[in-house]
Protein backbone atom coordinates (compact mmCIF):
# COMPACT_ATOMS: atom_id res chain seq x y z
CA UNK A 1 0.00 0.00 0.00
CA UNK A 2 1.36 3.28 -1.02
CA UNK A 3 1.13 6.28 1.26
CA UNK A 4 -1.22 9.25 0.48
CA UNK A 5 0.44 11.63 3.03
CA UNK A 6 3.27 14.70 2.23
CA UNK A 7 5.05 14.39 5.37
CA UNK A 8 8.52 12.63 4.87
CA UNK A 9 8.82 9.45 6.29
CA UNK A 10 11.39 9.74 8.20
CA UNK A 11 10.50 13.03 10.27
CA UNK A 12 11.94 13.70 13.45
CA UNK A 13 10.98 15.73 15.86
CA UNK A 14 13.11 19.48 16.65
CA UNK A 15 13.23 18.75 20.52
CA UNK A 16 16.63 18.42 20.77
CA UNK A 17 17.49 21.37 18.69
CA UNK A 18 14.77 23.06 20.87
CA UNK A 19 16.27 22.31 24.40
CA UNK A 20 19.72 23.93 22.89
CA UNK A 21 18.04 26.78 22.17
CA UNK A 22 16.47 26.83 25.37
CA UNK A 23 19.48 26.31 27.03
CA UNK A 24 21.12 29.40 25.05
CA UNK A 25 18.18 31.82 26.14
CA UNK A 26 18.36 30.67 29.42
CA UNK A 27 22.25 31.24 29.89
CA UNK A 28 21.48 34.84 27.79
CA UNK A 29 18.47 35.66 29.98
CA UNK A 30 20.13 35.05 33.32
CA UNK A 31 23.41 36.79 32.29
CA UNK A 32 20.76 39.63 31.47
CA UNK A 33 19.24 40.09 33.98
CA UNK A 34 22.32 39.64 36.71
CA UNK A 35 24.34 42.40 34.34
CA UNK A 36 21.02 44.94 34.40
CA UNK A 37 20.49 44.46 37.61
CA UNK A 38 24.45 45.31 38.89
CA UNK A 39 23.40 48.24 36.07
CA UNK A 40 21.11 49.60 37.83
CA UNK A 41 18.56 49.12 35.24
CA UNK A 42 15.43 48.23 37.21
CA UNK A 43 13.26 47.66 33.83
CA UNK A 44 15.69 46.00 31.78
CA UNK A 45 16.77 43.52 34.40
CA UNK A 46 12.69 43.14 35.13
CA UNK A 47 12.15 42.20 31.04
CA UNK A 48 15.15 40.03 31.03
CA UNK A 49 13.66 38.09 34.53
CA UNK A 50 10.35 37.97 32.23
CA UNK A 51 12.21 36.14 29.60
CA UNK A 52 13.69 34.15 32.15
CA UNK A 53 10.61 32.74 33.29
CA UNK A 54 9.52 31.55 29.86
CA UNK A 55 12.32 30.25 28.71
CA UNK A 56 12.46 28.09 31.86
CA UNK A 57 9.21 27.09 31.05
CA UNK A 58 9.55 26.09 27.84
CA UNK A 59 12.63 24.20 28.46
CA UNK A 60 10.96 22.39 31.26
CA UNK A 61 7.84 21.72 28.42
CA UNK A 62 10.94 20.49 25.98
CA UNK A 63 12.43 18.29 28.70
CA UNK A 64 9.49 16.41 29.88
CA UNK A 65 8.67 15.92 26.41
CA UNK A 66 12.04 14.21 25.86
CA UNK A 67 11.14 12.05 28.76
CA UNK A 68 8.20 10.58 27.46
CA UNK A 69 9.95 8.82 24.60
CA UNK A 70 8.75 8.15 21.29
CA UNK A 71 5.10 7.58 20.50
CA UNK A 72 3.20 5.53 18.45
CA UNK A 73 3.96 6.17 14.58
CA UNK A 74 2.18 4.00 12.22
CA UNK A 75 3.96 2.04 9.75
CA UNK A 76 4.49 2.48 5.99
CA UNK A 77 1.28 0.44 5.37
CA UNK A 78 -0.97 2.75 7.42
CA UNK A 79 -2.37 6.02 5.09
CA UNK A 80 -2.44 9.22 6.92
CA UNK A 81 -5.23 10.22 5.30
CA UNK A 82 -8.50 8.30 3.90
CA UNK A 83 -7.80 6.81 0.42
CA UNK A 84 -8.59 9.03 -2.63
CA UNK A 85 -11.88 7.07 -3.17
CA UNK A 86 -12.88 8.04 0.33
CA UNK A 87 -13.17 11.27 -0.89
CA UNK A 88 -16.03 11.51 -3.32
CA UNK A 89 -18.37 13.51 -2.89
CA UNK A 90 -21.80 12.73 -0.70
CA UNK A 91 -24.16 12.91 -3.29
CA UNK A 92 -21.77 10.76 -5.67
CA UNK A 93 -21.27 7.91 -3.21
CA UNK A 94 -23.86 5.16 -3.47
CA UNK A 95 -24.37 2.59 -0.53
CA UNK A 96 -22.58 -0.80 -0.90
CA UNK A 97 -25.83 -2.41 -1.74
CA UNK A 98 -26.80 -0.35 -4.39
CA UNK A 99 -23.73 -0.71 -6.06
CA UNK A 100 -23.39 -3.70 -9.37
CA UNK A 101 -20.72 -5.40 -9.93
CA UNK A 102 -19.12 -4.84 -13.35
CA UNK A 103 -20.31 -7.37 -15.19
CA UNK A 104 -23.70 -6.71 -14.31
CA UNK A 105 -23.99 -4.34 -17.15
Amino acid sequence: MMRTGSEPVTARSPLRMRFWFSVWGLAWAVFGTVAFALAGRTGWAAACGALLVVVAADLAWVVHRMRQGPHYQPGRGVPPYEPPHARQPPHARQPPHARQPPDAR
